[in-house]
């Protein structure tokens, strides 16, 4: 006679070494022999085997449910089939379908409790989620990582980005082999949206080290799509960390491994594009972006479209730069709404209205686009011969920007360029503008002449009024 505890026992078993297809075996041998109530109870169980594939198995999910209950018809009381069927609800109709119960939520079987924290999730009602009572203790080993990483997820959507980075880290801990080295980049990913490049950057450095050197050929594909999306997080990071030319090379490889593994994703060709621009090849950067633009979905549609539009700015294209940025300013979901108007004031600005500019720069520079809406108002004070509002501005991206940034480095060349415009009237301050500049500027640049001859009166200046004792300043 069948034992369903122990038969359980055994595929969680191998379940927690990743032996998907002893589970399987088991569960199956298990079936052919047990008697009917038994054998419903199993087919629940593989229901919930099946739920751990994601959408990917919903029809086999669905069609164990059907089993379990024709087999067994009071089934429909149980806690986990209800959990299930919720979860599988949620794949299907996600925020519409209808969320597990109370008494679901709070059921005495743990695996059941799972289940509804899974479905309430995919329903994007994370905080309901994350009030379910479940220790991991609770769970068998295969379902404590992906706790963890459920939890993870419910933070994200919540806006919890520090609480869900740090629940990816805990979820890698509990899991093994490629499933690790998904997590670490679930968490690394959440990194990079964090500000934390060189943290982003150790936590790949551990991910690599978990991928198989030759995978069987059933987990090729798997792995290498992973390993596409390790490339692309670790082009990110590098780029964040001022380093274009090796995250160029990392980004080659994620589109690589895509087409060798799947299919070119909307997130490789927007890295790329923006990887190009910061290697200042703007016509290949455009090009990349408008790739991402036709694999976008909806959502995504607004953040290549800002891209293409500063990307045809950078082309000196300002008409239709604007045409793509009033697209995402039409958009009021979009998070970076005052940055894209800081964008379309350069855009009129350099169509010469320079009205509309500094309606739209002031406009943005008060819904907190501080750096790019600033530099417009820059621009625009130096074209009305207001050098010293032109200095304010330009001061102000210093104090902003991150150093040695391009904002960066164009706010010191302006500030230089006013200061000299201004006769010196503080020859060190100048003098120091054109230094930092000077230090980031190609010998290439236009402005690497122009630097060097405000850095030769600066310093010509303070000799005279024995500012300098014949030192050059730092």
């Amino acid at each position: 006679m069948i034992d369903v505890a122990t038969t359980w026992q055994q595929v969680c078993e191998a379940l927690a070494g990743g032996d998907y297809e002893q589970a399987f075996g088991v569960l199956d041998a298990a079936m052919r022999e047990a008697h009917r109530p038994e054998r419903a109870r199993l087919t629940l169980l593989l229901g919930s085997l099946h739920a751990l594939y994601g959408d990917a198995a919903t029809t086999d999910l669905g069609a164990a449910l059907r089993e379990a209950r024709t087999i067994d018809p009071s089934l429909r009381e149980d806690p986990l089939y209800q959990a299930l069927m919720a979860e599988l609800d949620a794949r299907t109709r996600g925020p519409d379908a209808a969320p597990p119960s109370t008494a679901v939520r709070e059921a005495s079987d743990p695996l059941a409790r799972f289940h509804a924290l899974c479905a309430l999730v995919l329903m994007d009602e994370g905080q309901a989620a994350l009030d379910i009572h479940l220790p991991a203790s609770d769970l068998p080993v295969h379902l404590r990582w992906r706790l963890r990483s459920w939890e993870a997820e419910a933070n994200e959507g919540l806006g919890q980005t520090a609480d869900a980075a740090n629940l990816y880290g805990e979820a890698a801990h509990l899991a093994q082999g490629l499933n690790r080295a998904v997590m670490l980049q679930e968490q690394a990913a959440l990194q990079l949206q964090l500000g934390q490049p060189e943290a982003a950057k150790h936590t790949l450095d551990q991910a690599r080290l978990l991928y198989p050197t030759r995978p069987g050929t059933h987990d090729a594909e798997d792995a290498g799509l992973n390993l596409a999306t390790w490339h692309y997080l670790r082009a990110q990071a590098l780029l964040n960390l001022g380093q274009p030319d090796a995250a160029h090379d990392m980004i080659r490889e994620a589109a690589r491994l895509e087409t060798q593994h799947g299919d070119p994703s909307y997130g490789v060709a927007l890295v790329r594009g923006q990887v190009l621009t910061h290697l200042g090849r703007q016509q290949d950067a455009l090009n990349a972006f408008e790739d991402a633009l036709k694999l976008a979905t909806e959502a995504d549609r607004p953040y290549a479209n800002h891209e293409l539009g500063v990307a045809l700015l950078d082309l000196d294209r300002p008409v239709d730069a604007r045409e793509k940025l009033e697209a995402v300013l039409a958009d009021p979901e979009y998070p970076y709404q005052p940055e894209v108007l800081a964008d379309i004031a350069e855009c009129d600005y350099r169509l010469g209205r320079l009205q509309e500019a500094q309606l739209e720069a002031e406009q943005a520079l008060a819904q907190g686009a501080v750096i790019p809406a600033s530099l417009v108002l820059g621009s625009v004070a130096l074209d009305y011969f207001q050098l010293d509002e032109a200095l304010e501005h330009y001061d102000r991206v210093i104090r902003e920007a991150a150093p040695e940034s391009r904002d960066w480095v164009t706010a010191h060349q302006m500030a230089a360029d006013v200061m000299a415009q201004q006769g010196f009237p503080d020859p060190a301050a100048a003098y120091a503008h054109a230094q930092q500049a000077l230090a980031h500027t190609p010998d290439s640049d236009d402005w690497h002449v122009t630097l060097q001859e405000h850095l030769r009166k600066a310093e010509a200046l303070l000799s005279q009024q024995g500012g300098t004792g014949g030192r050059m300043l730092n």
